[in-house]
């Protein structure tokens, strides 16, 4: 079998339309993220519980996406080799996304709460089997001179997602006039609508990826079965290790943002904790506004950062960033309002942006080229692993270590991202590769 050596370039809006079902990925995702700890609160769940529902979204993430990539490397059809499980994914999690806020009309025996968190975990699993192959995609079809501009594709289009998805109950709220109130145990219909919104534009954008985007055919890519064969010692590369720490602090601050924010704006700001009440709504509306902001923040900065390290490094870049989400997390506490509370959201964003890129730019230098999926592959477990570990003691932390106030998970979030900033000083780079040529 010939292998072809080169890839031909792909034009501004090929790039585009292979990374299009990103933004319905992404929209379905930011839907999920801001509205789950606020819907299953709804159905009942207790505020100490909410942490071990989430724990669903670190643990499929660790077992389907290897998984996925394993199959997709080895599918071929008529659709091609990723594009079936684009499609696939799409179907479930737009499935999920339309059962997940009526789960009450579907409970007998079982209380809604855990109907809802069984969807949860089937809309994460869907999301993974369409996402995997979506990062694989720019491999397969670029030229490696055009996998930044594949990745930033990818990253702007994320963001718009999320901005979208995230703000998307606020305004058919506050602009639209679709209602945000309920009666007890009912997710309220402007809710409602935009999970049936966010099931629409994830099968729509995954249909145009699938029907614009055409994939090589098996022969294209090479097939030396001496050098997958090939046995060779495997050690990991101390920089990966020192990350690992990274990583914890980073993640596990991310995770506590995810799970807590809701509940603690609602009590801290909106002076409310019933999610039957109208202000609970208004404040899991404004959460929702606020992610946007932050997802947003963080579409922007990705295309900024690749500069930023090429002048002051990497390490610092990364640090500057994290620090700057720490002190926005600590900020809630002198936040007078919650219409002031995007001014952090801001500062969260820049680290959220750099928490995407620096670490794989760091680790990428250290690591041999033939072993990157594999050394990726276990890296990604420095993201799920401390997501686990917050959601199965965070819940006993906020009841025993902070008082029971949400608000207290977001100030100790803060302090781990700071203690990160830290922690990346002590990671040891591979000097061989310049900055300014690697990005």
């Amino acid at each position: 079998m010939e292998k072809i050596k080169t890839k031909p370039r792909l034009s501004f809006w090929q790039i585009w339309n292979m990374s299009f079902g990103f933004l319905g990925i992404q929209f379905g995702f930011a839907l999920q993220n801001a509205n789950a700890s606020r819907i299953l609160q709804t159905f009942g769940a207790d505020v100490h519980h909410l942490s071990w529902f989430w724990l669903v979204a670190p643990i499929t993430g660790m077992i389907i996406q290897p998984i996925i990539g394993h199959f997709s490397d080895k599918t071929w059809n008529r659709l091609g080799r990723r594009r079936p499980y684009f499609l696939a994914g799409a179907i479930l999690t737009a499935t999920a996304l339309i059962l997940m806020p009526n789960a009450p009309q579907f409970a007998g025996y079982i209380a809604p709460m855990f109907i809802g968190g069984g969807l949860l975990m089937i809309m994460d699993a869907s999301i993974n089997i369409s996402m995997e192959p979506f990062r694989a995609l720019v491999g397969d079809k670029l030229p490696e001179e055009q996998h930044t501009l594949g990745f930033s594709m990818q990253t702007l289009l994320i963001g718009i997602g999320a901005v979208i998805g995230s703000w998307l109950p606020y305004i058919l709220s506050n602009w639209l006039g679709v209602s945000n109130e309920a009666d007890k145990g009912i997710v309220p219909p402007n809710v409602i609508w935009s999970f049936y919104t966010g099931a629409v534009v994830l099968i729509s954008t995954i249909i145009w990826t699938v029907v614009t985007t055409k994939e090589y055919p098996p022969e294209f890519y090479e097939t030396d079965t001496e050098e997958v064969k090939e046995k060779k010692k495997f050690k990991i590369p101390v920089t990966m290790l020192q990350l690992l720490v990274v990583q914890f602090f980073s993640w596990f601050a991310l995770f506590s943002m995810w799970v807590y924010t809701t509940p603690a704006v609602a009590r801290e700001f909106f002076n409310v904790t019933d999610p039957s009440l109208p202000a609970y709504q208004e404040a899991g509306d404004w959460v929702g506004i606020l992610f946007g902001i932050y997802n947003g923040v963080s579409a922007v900065i990705a295309l900024s950062l690749p500069k930023i390290a090429a002048k002051v490094g990497r390490k610092m870049t990364h640090a500057i960033a994290l620090s700057i989400g720490g002190l926005s997390f600590l900020s809630f506490a002198v936040i007078p309002s919650a219409n002031l509370l995007w001014i952090p959201m801001i500062g969260v964003g820049i680290a959220w942006g750099s928490i995407l890129a620096m670490p794989y730019a760091m680790l990428a230098s250290s690591i041999p080229a033939k072993k990157m999926g594999v050394f990726m592959g276990l890296f990604n477990m420095s993201i799920t692993i401390p997501q686990i570990v917050n959601g199965v003691f965070s819940g006993l932390m906020l009841k025993y270590w902070f008082n029971d106030n949400p608000i207290n998970s977001i100030y100790f979030a803060g302090i781990l991202m700071i203690l990160g900033a830290a922690s990346t000083f002590f990671v040891k780079e591979n000097a061989k590769i310049k900055l300014d040529k690697q990005f």
